[in-house]
């Protein structure tokens, strides 16, 4: 067998073995692939140097960063985002100006938050797979760091909450949002480390994992936030579900849990708005013009709305500001009143792109690491969601949750995006391995 023909099928003597390098004769004769002295193809010589590839071919390159987001989830995110914005400026423009400030205040603001969250949610999906796990530790320990500041003097009282750190500026950062993700983060990575063959979590990874959550969870309790404390509990209780703990370990968590719950409304260790939001929940019309109020509101807005609405910006409810926080917790009922049954079925449709896409997600992870991370974002989504469109229309306690990526705020938009990143690096990983 020739040297020419060995070098082409990639045994020892090929261009640039150790083996041996065509000799300059072969090189120009043609039939070697059109190569020139040099090794250069025609036309592959302008202006004295190889011509660039553009950015759009680098961008569609098979191994881009691009090629590998799941796309229709990034639609997803996107579309909620939009509407969101247009409600949260048609929801806050008539109360602006009649105030005699800029009606445009809270639209510039969102866009604000939306940008700076799509760069949060780029910069995380980028980073390699593994680094998700270096993360997570440090992340758990700035969150609770967090917590904790916001129970000190710097900390600030938001509807009866002491939730929210008071920033430079006039800006406010609430740390119980970004404690969603470093929670699904660290419960998952103390999940996933099966030992010695094992194929399902030990108690010991359980205790471990219950030990991560308890400290979140704790400061939670203590500024008090009911709603995220709710939210927290069922992520953390779903992802130990869904790691192949045994079932008797399941039941068990499922009993304390419930002994907890009890415990905590015997003790009375609710606080008295936390109890009458509860009670407004059971009976709603015992205090229509007190606690009761606002999930009243909510549901004449959205009943008013009919089909179709009364269009963006011509909402009579929302223009009067009837409906409290209608630019934060009861989003959706200016969604209902000025979009109308249409508009709220394209939210609810939306959002349930997130959560398949999400699901896909954590099926088609490679590890057990992946699958956990995806669940418990789609976990958090599904719960958030339902409990926030819930509580406008009656069927859930008022508990002061945003509807994730449609209501205004800026910690909330990050915490969501930042959730989004992690479930693109878990997709970016299948798809590159896949």
């Amino acid at each position: 067998m020739s040297a020419g023909w060995r070098s082409w099928t990639g045994r020892p003597g090929g261009p640039g073995s150790a083996y041996g390098r065509l000799s300059p004769v072969q090189q120009s004769r043609p039939g070697y692939g059109g190569l020139r002295p040099g090794g250069l193809r025609p036309g592959a010589l302008r202006s004295g140097g190889m011509r660039p590839r553009s950015l759009w071919h680098r961008a569609l390159a098979r191994q881009s960063f691009l090629r590998h987001l799941d796309w229709a989830l990034m639609l997803g995110v996107l579309g909620l985002s939009l509407l969101g914005t247009l409600l949260v400026w048609s929801a806050t423009e008539h109360g602006l100006a009649r105030a005699g400030g800029d009606p445009q205040t809270y639209l510039k603001k969102q866009l604000l938050n939306i940008v700076i969250g799509l760069i949060l949610m780029a910069a995380v999906s980028s980073l390699d797979y593994r680094m998700l796990r270096i993360y997570a530790p440090v992340g758990y320990a700035i969150t609770s760091i967090g917590l904790l500041v916001v129970l000190s003097p710097f900390g600030s009282i938001v509807n009866g909450a002491h939730s929210w750190i008071a920033l430079p500026g006039g800006f406010q950062a609430e740390p119980s949002e970004f404690a969603k993700v470093t929670l699904i983060l660290m419960v998952a990575l103390i999940l996933s480390e099966l030992r010695d063959g094992d194929r399902r979590p030990r108690p010991r990874d359980l205790a471990a994992a219950l030990a991560c959550g308890a400290l979140p969870l704790g400061l939670v309790v203590a500024q008090p936030d009911l709603g995220v404390l709710i939210l927290m509990v069922a992520v953390l209780v779903g992802m130990i579900a869904l790691s192949g703990i045994r079932l008797r370990w399941l039941a068990g968590l499922g009993a304390v849990t419930a002994l907890a719950a009890l415990v905590t409304w015997s003790l009375h260790l609710l606080k008295p708005y936390q109890v009458q939001r509860l009670t407004a929940f059971i009976n709603p019309s015992a205090d229509p013009r007190g606690t009761g109020y606002s999930a009243a509101q909510a549901k004449i807005a959205i009943g008013s709305g009919g089909m179709f609405g009364q269009g963006l910006f011509h909402g009579s409810l929302v223009a009067g500001n009837f409906v409290p926080e209608q630019h934060t917790d009861f989003i959706f009922a200016v969604a209902g009143e000025e979009l109308g049954f249409v508009g709220a079925i394209v939210i609810i449709g939306l959002i349930a792109v997130l959560l398949i896409r999400s699901l896909r997600i954590a099926v088609r992870a490679d590890d057990q690491f992946g699958l956990l991370v995806a669940s418990g974002i789609a976990i958090w989504f599904a719960l958030q969601a339902f409990i926030n469109i819930g509580m406008t229309i009656g069927i859930t306690p008022v508990t002061g949750l945003p509807l994730p990526f449609v209501s205004y705020g800026g910690s909330a938009m990050f915490a969501d995006m930042i959730a989004i990143g992690v479930l693109q690096a878990v997709h970016r990983r299948h798809s590159v391995f896949d």
